[in-house]
């Protein structure tokens, strides 16, 4: 009879490879007027995930897209945020949860009068090269550049790499 616990001195059970991400830590950007906080990627997690935290400012949000071999949800966490669907929207507010399928048309936006916290994430991993393709740093005590009003798509080589699509908004009307 051993006295040795196997669990406590087994490899597959000692092996010290998972992933801590501080409170405040992670890569952060700018992308257009909206702050994201890229907690872990593609390389970080082998493929599996993309994880992000955002910030996001009265009528802050991307142009409606879609993505083809990524799925992709987010949680409020405060604030709300009107998501597309398709063809129609939803609203969330803190504790509300989106899941987007690959293949569904959706974008987020910040109809509200303050800025709505949230994460998101990304399966599989490493989308997060397209997503901060066109991000500035973002400068702790800086306020983030005023969005603009004609967004360029990021660059057609990733879009195609991570088979994105930039869509017309079936709500035009941004207000």
């Amino acid at each position: 009879m051993s006295l040795i616990d196997p669990y406590l001195t087994d490899p597959r059970y000692t092996r010290r490879n998972a992933v801590y991400v501080p409170s405040g830590e992670g890569e952060t950007a700018w992308v257009f007027a909206d702050t994201y906080t890229l907690k872990v990627g593609g390389q970080q997690t082998n493929g599996a995930l993309t994880f992000l935290e955002a910030t996001v400012p009265p009528e802050g949000g991307p142009a409606p897209h879609v993505h083809n071999d990524h799925d992709e949800a987010f949680y409020v966490i405060s604030g709300e945020l009107e998501f597309l669907n398709g063809d129609e929207t939803v609203t969330a507010g803190a504790g509300g949860f989106f899941f987007v399928p690959r293949g569904t048309r959706h974008r987020f936006r910040n109809r509200g009068y303050h800025a709505a916290k949230m994460i998101f994430f990304f399966t599989p991993g490493g989308i997060e090269e397209l997503l901060l393709s066109d991000a500035t740093p973002a400068r702790p005590g800086t306020a983030p550049p005023i969005r603009r009003l004609n967004i360029a798509e990021p660059p057609a080589e990733l879009m195609e790499r991570y088979a994105t699509e930039i869509l017309p908004d079936p709500d035009p009307d941004p207000s």
